[in-house]
């Protein structure tokens, strides 16, 4: 569903006010923390999708990564999960084998541990897990924490969803296929690792609400603007080619939805460009907002780790915008 959807659903909804539940989904966050003491609160996050790939094994992987970013993105580190399974009736054993070794071994990756989970019959394959992660509740990482003058990294390239469409048409190179597929598998640990030695002041991950979406979201929550410069994006070439045939996913409409009247584009930037800019993404980078005198060491350590990263944007005064692509 979309956040305008999701914001809807959830309207007057009566909710139990928990004096140590230190994050909720007031300000779309990325997942709840829950405070046991002083240096100790608990991070709690789900997520679950249908296959986006063929092959089982690789389906697991993304699946699982993509769960556990939620809790790099607060700030956390991962400790546990519970799988999430369900499982069509026509699927064999060896499939659904395949599917939760490519999850287990993606946890084992992560140094957290699998303990357990639930498992029903339906008509839609879907996987994915619970995490719980542990972080001191004075290091905190929301997405509502921007600071004026920070500069914005991203570090993983845009396109998957434009670029999943076209695999499911059957018009994607196996070279092509094999790289989004690292990507989508490759843990933001690796990325938040590095990051957290410097001094970042808000995160969030990149995922189906776009990076426009995500963007507003970390804007609107700070209370500042967002500069999103188009010529420093991070993206897939060939996105751009599927873009221009058309190849557009649903999530894209919804995302421009979400976000409308609090992003500004500049009238220069390609259709192309603007649409990799809302597609949803699996298992995205990480979208930090680090103080402007890190941002250049921290990004020159990323590239030294091979980490595909970039600085997109700096956070602004606010003016009448949430967002502006330039």
């Amino acid at each position: 569903m979309s956040a305008g959807t999701l914001k809807n659903l959830l309207k007057d909804f009566k909710k139990f006010n928990n004096k140590n539940l230190i994050v909720g989904f007031d300000n779309n966050d990325d997942a709840s923390v829950y405070k046991i003491s002083d240096d100790v609160a608990v991070i709690e996050s789900v997520d679950f999708f249908p296959p986006i790939v063929d092959d089982p094994y690789i389906y697991g992987q993304i699946a699982v990564a993509n769960s556990i970013s939620d809790i790099y993105a607060m700030g956390g580190t991962p400790t546990t999960a519970l799988n999430i399974l369900c499982i069509k009736s026509d699927i064999n054993e060896d499939v659904i084998r395949e599917i939760l070794k490519g999850g287990f071994n993606k946890a084992y990756e992560a140094e957290i541990t699998i303990a357990g989970g639930h498992t029903i019959n339906g008509d839609e394959l879907l996987y994915g897990l619970s995490v719980s992660g542990i972080v001191n509740p004075k290091k905190i990482l929301s997405n509502s924490s921007a600071k004026v003058g920070d500069k914005l990294i991203l570090t993983k390239k845009l396109g998957i969803g434009i670029i999943t469409t076209a695999l499911k048409g059957g018009l994607v190179s196996k070279t092509l296929e094999d790289e989004i597929c690292n990507q989508m598998s490759t843990l933001n640990k690796y990325s938040f690792d590095i990051a957290k030695k410097y001094k970042i002041n808000s995160l969030t991950d990149v995922t189906g609400f776009s990076l426009l979406g995500h963007s507003y979201e970390m804007a609107k929550g700070s209370k500042v603007c967002i500069n999103i410069y188009s010529n420093n994006l991070i993206y897939f070439n060939d996105a751009i080619n599927f873009s221009d045939m058309g190849l557009i996913p649903a999530g894209n409409k919804r995302n421009k939805e979400f976000t409308d009247g609090n992003v500004k584009i500049n009238d220069k930037i390609t259709q192309s460009i603007i649409d990799i800019c809302y597609s949803p993404e699996t298992s995205g980078g990480l979208l930090i907002s680090i103080d402007k005198n890190d941002a250049t060491n921290c990004i020159n350590e990323m590239k030294k780790n091979k980490i595909d990263a970039s600085i997109v944007g700096e956070v602004v005064e606010y003016n009448n915008t949430y967002v502006n692509l330039i």
